[in-house]
């Protein structure tokens, strides 16, 4: 059974390329983090705040195309954890189906910050995230 989870934290850091967002279960204590680019972390970070960008960004535009196209954005789910490497799906309803979009989980958080949809992780990568 997927966690609800909340974006609890952003952490830039300019010199470094690894930034850190950390997940917490939105009912519970369980949190892990994930690395992510700068791109990634600035473009969260700027939603989070709801600083708008002079034109559309790559996730306004993934959310925009979903809208256009007559689907809708219902959640992300991080999916899988294998070699230490984060798998998600953008999970899109459109004409009654449920349709997965494998994603990088920073796309995915940015996508479900915009869209304002919620954070799954599934139990099973919490728990390995947990272990490491």
């Amino acid at each position: 059974m997927p966690i609800h989870m909340e974006l609890r934290r952003i952490i830039i850091n300019e010199i470094d390329d690894h930034q850190v967002i950390v997940l917490r279960e939105a009912d519970g204590e369980r949190s892990f983090p994930i690395v992510i680019g700068l791109f990634e972390a600035t473009s969260i970070d700027r939603r989070v705040k709801g600083l708008q960008a002079p034109r559309p960004l790559t996730h306004d535009l993934i959310v925009s195309v979903v809208d256009q196209l007559g689907g809708e954005v219902q959640d992300i789910i991080i999916s899988e954890l294998k070699e230490h490497t984060y798998f998600a799906k953008l999970r899109v309803k459109h004409d009654g189906e449920l349709i997965e979009v494998d994603c990088r989980p920073s796309d995915a958080i940015a996508v479900a910050v915009t869209a304002k949809v919620p954070i799954y992780v599934n139990e099973e990568v919490l728990g390995e995230a947990l272990e490491d």
